[in-house]
């Protein structure tokens, strides 16, 4: 049997929403439990978060820099195993670096820093600890997102020419700052860095890149603030360039009423196209040029047989919807599964080992970074 791995978080309490998601996914499939944590900056929100949870009142801790150091004191069959990092943008790499330099593997919401110079610093400080780093663009977990990724692999598409990937929300339309929480902290530059190009447009940029195997090499931006007295950006339009010839369209809005958490992605190459749908997950459309249009539907053998990674995530027999938190949890089970290889002194398996890393960490920084400097300057296109 499976040890069971020792998680603490820093980040998650009272009033946040991703952190919540963490811990659910995390003890999905009872191969994680959490231990510890530093869950908000007010020591009483912390500490009543910690009772919530049912933790050991000394393991609940009052910073993220005595929980790293108090941890690494216990006993190797008591401390945490790893980290989960569910803070605003600006305090993810100081708490990585912290966490991983004393021993832990860490797993971090994106975007993974708040600047490119943070996020290289951060994957050599990933690659000279030799510990595990997950990233949770927790979108790749999805069962038929890895299917989409798996037919490109083999072919079936041909080589990709166009790729179009959007993600409209219309939560953001009117001014909320002040009463929201998850708000305040999204449209503040020094917490965020990036508003709806860090939120929402780094996850299309993700998804496109992941699906497709294919980097963006160049891109063209439109970066907007629609909302008067919004002090970062809230809607997003870009053209891409792929490293194969291919283009692209990405647009990311969180000024799109009516729109819920539209996040889409299409690939076309010679000869098919596919679709997927975050908010229809468990199927995927595909189109060929010679034949009729397939319909995959998730928890299917036909899905098994041409993608084991779909088949691995998948809990349910098809008809029985599996969606967001799933995706979260699939992305922690190939995190855990990858540290217990690497105490097993082998080699993670390549379905193990497929979860977002620091190396597309980086890839997100650069994209926001591109973003913002093409938005602002005269340059036709940017490099990445």
């Amino acid at each position: 049997m499976a040890r069971i791995l020792r998680m603490g978080m820093v980040g998650g309490g009272p009033g946040a929403f991703i952190g919540e998601v963490h811990r659910k996914a995390a003890r999905m499939d009872g191969q994680i439990e959490i231990v510890a944590g530093v869950f908000s900056t007010d020591p009483e929100k912390s500490r009543a978060t910690g009772r919530a949870l049912g933790l050991a009142p000394d393991r609940v801790y009052t910073s993220y820099e005595q929980m790293a150091e108090q941890e690494a004191k216990l006993p190797a069959d008591q401390r945490i195993d790893f980290v989960a990092v569910t803070t605003p943008n600006s305090s993810h790499f100081p708490i990585a670096k912290t966490f991983l330099e004393a021993g832990f593997h860490v797993m971090c919401e994106k975007p993974m820093t708040l600047t490119v110079a943070e996020a290289e610093e951060l994957e050599k400080v990933v690659r000279n600890s030799g510990k595990v780093f997950g990233l949770m663009h927790n979108y790749t977990g999805y069962p038929m997102v890895k299917l989409a990724r798996d037919l490109i692999r083999s072919g079936e598409l041909g080589p990709i020419r166009k790729v179009v990937a959007i993600y409209p929300q219309g939560w953001l339309a009117q001014p909320i700052e002040s009463e929201s929480k998850q708000a305040a902290w999204r449209t503040d530059p020094r917490l965020a860095g990036a508003g709806c190009l860090g939120d929402i447009a780094s996850h299309a940029e993700n998804l496109a890149e992941y699906i497709t195997g294919l980097k963006i090499s160049e891109l063209s931006a439109d970066l907007t603030t629609f909302v008067p007295g919004r002090r970062l950006d809230d809607d997003v339009n870009c053209l891409l360039r792929f490293e194969n010839g291919a283009r692209g369209v990405l647009h990311a809005s969180q000024i799109s009423v009516g729109e819920e958490n539209g996040l889409a992605i299409w690939v076309y190459g010679e000869k098919g196209g596919l679709e997927w749908h975050q908010e229809d997950p468990n199927h995927l459309r595909v189109t060929s040029l010679d034949g009729p249009e397939k319909q995959y539907f998730r928890g299917n053998p036909y899905v098994a047989a041409k993608s084991p990674a779909a088949a691995r995530g998948t809990r349910t027999p098809s008809g029985h919807p599996e969606a967001f938190i799933e995706a979260f949890a699939n992305t922690y089970v190939n995190f855990a599964d990858t540290i217990r290889a690497l105490e097993e002194g082998r080699a993670p398996s390549e379905l193990e080992n497929d979860f977002p890393k620091a190396s597309d960490g980086v890839r997100g920084m650069k994209f926001i970074a591109a973003v913002v400097r093409n938005a602002a300057g005269q340059d036709k296109w940017t490099r990445l």
